[in-house]
């Protein structure tokens, strides 16, 4: 039996998402029932409502039990990787015998893309009774398991049994007795997988005074000309200030709004402050690229190591490509409540051209993972609308190209950056946004998204 019912949920739908079942023994009784299932979810109780089907099939002195999911549920606005998605859960067993029995899915065995309909697997688990007689199979606890976060959905509207049994203890006859039952375990109170929290970080850059190389006047002359200002090693660069060794090696950019497209994960959409700043190294530049810092508040506790930004830096001018820039993860656990800040993301850029190179914040991409192992969530978020936020007179060098890849975590550009755009409001907001859809999906059965509730208003 695969009836589909729809029925009203405050905060989610649940979809189609039941596979096959097993066909249960004549004597069954079976029946369709509307669950509503009340959460605790890291960000507070939800509801929905699912219809539930239970099958039994008699295998050897016991009964294997499915229990299938006649809906499914909201599509995911990211998409989660394969093995993220792990329910069980609890029947009910009342009648001739009290007791309980936990069933099992596995895991999502593929990737599940974004804006597609998520599917619980059918659970099963065997039941194997003590006494013969007429028992009832009801829905119970539901368990979900997903990216380091476990949320526990409890039926609230006391339903009734999806599935009747006529069933025979091993070694008796059925009778469908009713004698004197012992009460044994039923569905246990929900519990939430709280994380455990730690003090913040900003990942501010500490600015270090630059120092300037200055050239030294020998004295004497050579061969009757002197050597008066700073030499080029050999080769000039055509006057620009990214002169020789003796010229300037920090080059402060200027904040620049950029809008970021997220998809359906930000409505909306997001406007940050970007800054690129640059230091020479050799022929070479560590770019350092920030954000807003501490914009707004987390929504919920985040782990350590839950977010890890990185971003395309674009090449006009003479040179072309894309430099890719990345920062460390959040290094301890973020309350919730406390700012939250991307952290500064570093790369180096080695120029193929010469000439006069233009830098623009291009793709902010945040990896979010919210357990040890577990598999990252990557968003990406498109600039629809940026600026040159830094122009650099370049020298091309051997190997050169306009894509490199991404530097370290290391503050290789600690020195004399400017900081600008540090306190405004902006581009945080995707990171308590995105961190907030983990975590409602890490409640997997349902995907709430109070939205409006988190951007707040700039």
């Amino acid at each position: 039996m695969k009836t589909q019912r729809r029925a009203g949920a405050a905060a989610a739908a649940l979809l189609l998402g039941g596979a096959g079942v097993l066909l249960a023994p004549s004597t069954a009784q079976a029946a369709v029932i509307d669950v509503q299932y009340d959460c605790k979810t890291p960000i507070g109780d939800k509801s929905a409502v699912s219809p539930i089907d239970i099958k039994g099939v008699k295998e050897g002195d016991g009964y294997k039990l499915t229990m299938s999911f006649q809906k499914g549920v909201s599509s995911s606005p990211i998409q989660l990787g394969a093995g993220a998605m792990t329910p069980s859960a609890v029947i009910v067993v009342d009648g001739a015998e009290k007791t309980s029995v936990p069933v099992t899915g596995p895991a999502n065995a593929e990737p599940i893309p974004a804006n597609t309909p998520i599917k619980i697997s059918d659970l099963s688990g065997t039941y194997t009774p003590k006494k013969s007689g007429k028992v009832t199979f009801t829905a119970g606890v539901l368990t979900i398991k997903a990216m380091g976060t476990t949320t526990t959905c409890t039926p609230g509207n006391n339903p009734k049994p999806s599935l009747e049994l006529d069933v025979t203890a091993p070694g008796g006859t059925t009778g469908g007795t009713t004698g004197s039952t012992t009460t044994g375990g039923t569905t246990g109170g929900s519990t939430t997988g709280g994380s455990t929290t730690g003090g913040s970080t900003t990942g501010s850059t500490t600015t270090g005074g630059s120092t300037t190389g200055g050239s030294t006047s020998g004295g004497s002359t050579t061969g009757g000309s002197t050597t008066g200002g700073s030499t080029t090693g050999g080769s000039t660069a055509g006057g620009s200030t990214t002169g020789g060794s003796g010229g300037q090696t920090d080059f402060p950019g200027k904040a620049v709004d950029v809008t970021y497209d997220c998809g359906a994960v930000v409505p909306g959409g997001i406007k940050t402050p970007v800054t690129i700043s640059a230091k020479k190294n050799g022929g070479d530049y560590a770019l350092t690229v920030k954000t807003a810092k501490g914009a707004m508040a987390s929504p919920m506790q985040l782990p350590a190591g839950a977010l890890k930004p990185s971003m395309d830096i674009k090449l006009g001018g003479a040179d072309s490509g894309t430099v890719k820039v990345t920062g460390p993860a959040n290094a301890e656990p973020i309350p919730n409540g406390a700012p939250v800040s991307l952290t500064d993301m570093t790369g180096t850029y080695k120029p193929g051209k010469s000439g006069k190179v233009t830098l623009t914040p291009d793709q902010l991409t945040i990896d979010v993972t919210m357990a040890p192992g577990s598999t990252p969530i990557n968003v990406p978020c498109k600039a629809t609308a940026s600026g040159v936020s830094l122009e650099l007179d370049t020298t091309a060098q051997p190997g050169g190209s306009g894509s490199t890849t991404a530097g370290g975590s290391s503050a290789a550009a600690s020195g004399g950056l400017a900081e600008t755009g540090a306190q405004d409001d902006g581009g945080i907001k995707a990171l308590a946004l995105v961190a907030g859809t983990v975590i409602l999906l890490g409640g997997a059965v349902f995907t709430f998204t109070p939205w409006r509730r988190l951007r707040g208003t700039r």
